[in-house]
Order: C-alpha cells, then structure tokens, then sequence
C-alpha cells in the first residue's frame, strides 16, 4: 500500500453528522483519542491493511455558510460534546479541511432543507441538472488533483430529503440521463451527487434515507464505470436495537403483537425531520425491518419528534408486546439514549476505510453488499438480521486477507 492520501467528499460537510465525523478524523491523526466505537479496529480487520488515519484528507459540498471550527464548537456548547482541550489541539486541521468545501445543491430536496441554506453560498439560478452534475464533478475532481489524492470516497450524511418520484426508480441509466438532459425532472439531489462521484470515478456511500444510489440506474452506472457504493441510512441506535432483539423473539417463536418505537432529538437533523414529507422517507427506513425478520407484519408504530432542547442528543422509548407460552401476554421496554452524531461518526470513517479496501482490490464495482450491517435498509443483501450482517462483513475480510 502506497503512502498516497486518500479523499473523504463529505455531502452536507458542515452538518452535525459530518462535523463530528471530521472531528474524531482529526483527533484520531493526532492520536488524541482512543478508537471506541469504530468497526474497523476491531482485531478480526487488523489483517486487512486498512488506510492508516494520517492519510485522510476531507473536502465536501455544504448549502450552509458555517465551518468545521464553528459546527463544533456550536456541537459542544448547545450538546455538551467534544473537549475545549481536543478542539484548540485540531482547530488548524479543522480549517485545512474547511478550505476543501464548495457550494453544494438545492436541486428537489424539498422546502424545508432548501429554507436551510444560505445566500451567500449556493449559485442560484438557472443551472441545469446537467450543468449541476457537471460543476459537482468538476469540485471532486479538483479535490481530487489539487491534494494528489489515490482515491476519493463520497459520503453523503446530508439531510433527508422526501420520498423521490416513482418515475425514475425503475428507469435505465440511459433513461435516467435522457431524462437528466430533458431538464425539469424531478431527479434528488442525493442522485445527482452520486452521479458525479461515479462519472468522476469515486466511489460511493449513501449514509442517509435519501434514495442516493438506490437505483438500478445508479448500479448499472457504477458497473459501468468500474465504481463500487453502498447504502442506505445509517444504522446507528433504535433499529441496531431492533436487528438484534428480533431474531431473538424469532427464534425462540415468541409472537410479537406490537412494537412501539418513539424518538426524540433535537439536532438539524430532527428539525428537517419535523417536516411530515422529510419524515415519512425515515420513518419507512425505521419501519420495514420487523417485518424482514419475523416473517410477519405486527402492529408497529414508529414517531420521530422534534425537541430544541435536546440539541444533538437522542432518546428512544420501544414498547414490544408479544405472546409467550399458552398465549401469555408479557411486555418487554428498552430505552436507547444516546448522542446522535458521535454514534453515526464512527461507522462513517469505518465505511470510508472498507470502501477504500474494496476499491483498493482493483477490477471492483457495484454495490458492496457485506457493509450490510452498518445500514438501515441495506443495498445487495436479503439478510436483515444483524449478526448475519456482521458474518458478512467478516467473511469479506478473511477473504480480502487471503489474496
């Protein structure tokens, strides 16, 4: 493996997600942090020669007029995270990597996230989304030149858009990019950015519920252009809960009549989540699991709310009833409390260095199925329960160490 530094393209660069993210990366290449919560240090993946922290270089796209420096130490006051001591020893790294992000798109995202944005950062207009697509690749691609990166991995950890149209799920790549050239289609942001990583030669990874790469277009262009993605949103509190306690109710056949799942937070995130369009694309990537795993549908009931107070940490409070021996209703109740961001930071630097891993392989492209277990609604893989994800994922490893 060469000493060659590698790229981190965060989509929604500044957010709570990313911030935190780029945070921990900082404190990691000056080891001033332990690497709690990261898969990748695990010792089953020591064999794996993974990409050493040092040669991570970020940039990203951002409809937000901030930086790192100001996310977190907004992140620490309003949600009482990060150490004033950590901050003051990374802030130089933090404004290396602010100088990295260009303006990103507000292109069908929908009212509430596009009310996010600030004036001075986006190019307003008349851009086509083939002039979108364009100008995004261009922003990679001189990431990309200007650091002498081996490769850059795409990440989007941007806010939740609606639930696309049904007209582009089923098309071709080639009618998705007729429809592109037609103008006026109601094609996302998140798929216009991860066409510009795969025609840039990225590679790809949807940490969000937006659709992004989950589409058979997207698939067909990433075979095409020998790229490899995963996705879709991160699986981080609640629904890591669920994956694991439904095989249980499963296998010891335990009926489950109903599973109630309610959630606050108060983080940007909760605020785009507060819109009832944004919400129902999370609330579905929540909701289908159970049904996956018991092989039957209970009553299930899944709320997200908005609480200010709470800034970025999050509660959730699961109500499970089911039916045991003679028929015996019993109750059992979890609450999962935790803060929203640092939990999903770790599994996004993870995803990075698989990706990298799998890329690095060379004659890879696709989606890269054995990521399963980092994800809400997985791409490439039927297995919904997490301990078969995880099998997955170190089954790739033995079999990656042994080339």
């Amino acid at each position: 493996m060469s000493d060659q530094k590698i790229g981190i393209w965060l989509i929604g660069a500044w957010g709570g997600v990313a911030t935190t993210t780029v945070t921990g990366l900082a404190a990691l290449q000056r080891g001033l942090t332990p690497e709690y919560g990261l898969v990748s240090a695990l010792p089953q993946f020591k064999t794996l020669n993974l990409a050493d922290w040092s040669r991570f270089v970020v940039g990203g796209h951002e409809i937000r007029e901030t930086s790192y420096v100001e996310a977190a130490q907004d992140l620490h006051k309003t949600s009482r995270v990060f150490e004033p001591a950590t901050l003051e020893q990374i802030t130089g790294t933090l404004e290396e990597f602010d100088a990295n992000v260009r303006p990103g798109t507000l292109a069908n995202v929908g009212p509430t996230i596009a009310s996010l944005a600030s004036g001075g950062v986006l190019k307003f207009g008349d851009e086509t989304q083939v002039d979108t697509i364009a100008r995004l690749k261009q922003d990679m691609a001189e990431f990309q030149s200007k650091h002498n990166l081996a490769h850059v991995v795409v990440v989007n950890v941007s806010s939740t858009e609606p639930p696309p149209s049904d007209e582009i799920k089923g098309l071709s790549w080639a009618d998705l990019e007729a429809k592109i050239k037609q103008g006026d289609s109601p094609i996302p942001a998140s798929v216009l950015y991860a066409i510009a990583a795969m025609q840039d030669g990225c590679s790809h990874v949807n940490f969000t519920p937006s659709i992004g790469c989950d589409l058979p277009a997207l698939d067909e262009l990433s075979q095409k252009m020998g790229t490899v993605h995963a996705g879709r949103d991160g699986k981080t509190g609640e629904t890591l809960l669920k994956s694991i306690l439904a095989p249980m109710f499963a296998d010891r056949h335990l009926n489950v009549m109903s599973w109630v799942g309610h959630n606050i937070f108060g983080n940007l995130d909760g605020k785009v989540l507060d819109d009832p369009v944004n919400k129902s694309n999370k609330v579905h990537s929540k909701d289908h699991l159970l049904t996956e795993i018991l092989g039957y549908k209970p009553q299930t009931l899944v709320s997200i709310e908005y609480i200010e107070s709470m800034g970025d940490w999050k509660t959730a409070w699961d109500h499970i009833h089911f039916q045991g021996f003679l028929g015996t209703p019993m109750v059992m109740q979890f609450t999962w409390q935790g803060c929203d961001s640092l939990l999903a930071a770790p599994l996004v630097l993870d995803l990075v260095r698989f990706t990298e891993r799998q890329w690095r392989r060379g004659g890879q492209s696709g989606i890269m199925g054995f990521l399963g277990s980092f994800f809400k609604s997985p791409m490439g893989t039927d297995r919904p329960q997490f301990h078969k994800q995880f099998d997955d994922l170190e089954a790739w490893a033995v079999e990656v160490a042994g080339e």
